[in-house]
């Protein structure tokens, strides 16, 4: 798993993955705890906010992972 994370490559296309999947999971929550107008279990409220949560939160990850993978890639092709 941590050579994976050495390649500044790899780091990049897995933060576009997160970053999707962040996308994602904050539509979801913000349709399921807003918009969805029928009747559903409060567990699955509970966790349709916690999504509107989440979300955001795997964004900044992939964001961060993603301005990071540039930063070394830049550096890497700076050296050579």
């Amino acid at each position: 798993m941590f050579t994976f994370l050495e390649s500044p490559l790899n780091v990049l296309h897995l933060s576009s993955k997160v970053l999707v999947a962040g996308l994602i999971v904050l539509l979801a929550g913000i349709y399921g705890a807003y918009l969805y107008q029928g009747n559903m279990p409060i567990a699955l409220l509970v966790a349709m906010h916690a999504m509107t949560i989440l979300g955001p939160t795997l964004l900044k990850i992939g964001y961060v992972m993603r301005l990071l993978a540039q930063y070394q890639t830049r550096r890497t092709l700076a050296i050579h």
